[in-house]
């Protein structure tokens, strides 16, 4: 029989209940049911980090702690984890390092951010290194504040971590492992009726078997995109299925020609083995989100969701990556390309789930690149997301792969482009700007708050132009003066 509660370790102790709703945020149980005032409720739509609490979970038998932004995670996702929060940081008056150095470096003002901000810097404390003004830069990019304390908070970030961890989680690691294994006993969670229900599935042949019989049952990953219809859209979700629990989903295999990312990996799990692809794939992966997004966000939901502006969909599309998607114990792969059909449209039957992508990797003559253009530097979405796959023969472009989020009404391949490219001479950099220009028969971008069309079109190309030159090398370099500034359309 399925538990129906759900279960989570908190100060401690194991804690046994039934959310209010399946909707019901894990902001809400803390200053409504527990009455834990300590985490803050700002922006609550993920973004400003006032909210940020910290989830610990076994990682390869070990206890990994991680932020998330309470204010867009479900109650289910608390099943089988460690909740830890600001009020449980000082211990009989005592502070814990990263508050202490909060104080001694004056690092909180109105402090409101002030709790999210020492979640953050706890997570960072518990990854055991030294970090650098970089690393730590990454850590707080989705914690705001808006009395602009950032340096006395990096201060205190270099002071309170430097590699040894040596707190009360620490000491208790073994204990809290041993616990969370208990809690993955592999036994299903349901909760509710047929009307509304919040399901947690343990394994892969029951999620399978719900979601065939629950045909419209909204299901939830990380829920950084449906904790937004639950606290922004005022969407009605009385049915929820999280696959969170199922670990063959979470599964990187990193093989010699293929990575393979189960659907419900998130971003954080699958960031080495992505970041291993190219260079390039790292930079758009450092400014997906935040920490906290990353943490909880996943590559298969940011697909399925079918956003014409998600970042990982135009660079697995110039990767030539496959998608598998299951429905009940049959599986089928598809090009990721033809799986967006338009806007809010995808190849998705009924009860089919995404399951899988596979990401062919770059042979010897192959290079990508991939930009993010953005208002915003971090924890913003783009207005142009460009990514780039040449196949080189020589000093020749032999084949090419262009795809665009933002762009169009689904992420897009520039098909006329890459056909005006294939065969370009890398060394004749003056011919470049009249088959550049052909992207504008590929789109027709709409104007919206985050860009124009013309300032798409005109990024797109300047994009690919940049691509070209970073290909070609220092050869092409030297004449690049010698380019035109504006664009000719070719007829």
């Amino acid at each position: 029989m399925p538990h129906n509660v759900i279960r989570f370790l908190r100060r401690g102790f194991v804690v046994e209940m039934k959310p209010s709703s399946p909707m019901q945020t894990v902001l809400d149980y803390l200053r409504l049911d527990e009455k834990s005032k300590g985490t803050k409720e700002g922006c609550n739509e993920g973004d400003c980090g006032a909210c940020t609490i910290v989830l610990g979970k076994l990682q390869n038998n070990r206890v990994v702690y991680e932020p998330a932004n309470a204010c867009i995670l479900l109650m289910g996702h608390l099943h089988g984890r460690e909740l830890i929060t600001v009020d449980d940081l000082a211990r009989d008056r005592v502070l814990h390092p990263v508050q202490k150095a909060m104080v001694e470096t004056h690092a909180s003002q109105c402090g409101f951010c002030t709790p999210g901000f020492v979640m953050s810097l706890f997570a960072l404390h518990h990854a055991g290194v030294k970090p650098d003004r970089q690393m730590i830069v990454e850590h707080l990019a989705g914690n705001l504040c808006r009395c602009t304390g950032y340096r006395p908070i990096i201060a205190a970030a270099e002071n309170s971590c430097d590699g040894s961890v040596l707190d009360h989680w620490a000491a208790g690691a073994a204990q809290t492992a041993r616990t969370l294994h208990m809690l993955q006993d592999g036994v299903d969670v349901l909760i509710g009726n047929k009307e509304q229900f919040l399901a947690i599935p343990a394994s892969a042949a029951s999620l399978c078997e719900l979601v065939a019989k629950q045909t419209d049952a909204t299901i939830v990953a990380g829920a950084t995109d449906v904790g937004l219809w639950i606290t922004k859209q005022l969407r009605d979700l009385p049915q929820l299925i999280h696959i969170g629990n199922v670990v063959e989903l979470h599964s990187v295999s990193d093989r010699m020609t293929t990575l393979s990312i189960g659907a419900a990996a998130t971003y954080a799990e699958a960031e080495a083995a992505l970041c291993a692809l190219a260079p390039d794939v790292q930079n758009v992966l450092r400014r997906i989100g935040s920490k906290q997004v990353r943490a909880s966000g996943t590559i298969g939901g940011n697909i399925a969701n079918g956003s014409p502006i998600g970042d990982m969909a135009p660079m697995l599309i110039a990767l030539n990556a496959r998608l598998v998607l299951r429905l009940g114990d049959k599986q089928r792969d598809i090009a990721l390309e033809k799986f967006f059909i338009d806007y809010g449209k995808q190849d998705r039957r009924p009860g089919e789930l995404v399951w899988r992508i596979d990401i062919p990797k770059l042979k010897e003559h192959e290079k990508f690149f991939a930009h993010k253009i953005s208002k915003r530097r971090d924890q913003d979405i783009s207005a142009v997301l460009a990514a780039f796959h040449f196949t080189v023969s020589g000093r020749k472009i032999a084949g090419c792969r262009l795809a665009f989020g933002g762009m169009a009404a689904t992420p897009k391949r520039a098909a006329k482009t890459e056909a005006a490219i294939t065969g370009l001479n890398l060394d004749a950099p003056q011919s470049w700007a009249k088959i550049v220009a052909v992207l504008e028969k590929d789109f027709t971008p709409l104007s919206d708050m985050r860009a124009s069309s013309t300032y798409r079109n005109d990024t797109a190309k300047a994009l690919l132009l940049k691509a070209l030159f970073e290909l070609a090398g220092e050869n092409a370099a030297a004449l690049r003066l010698n380019i035109p500034t504006s664009y000719e359309v070719v007829a």
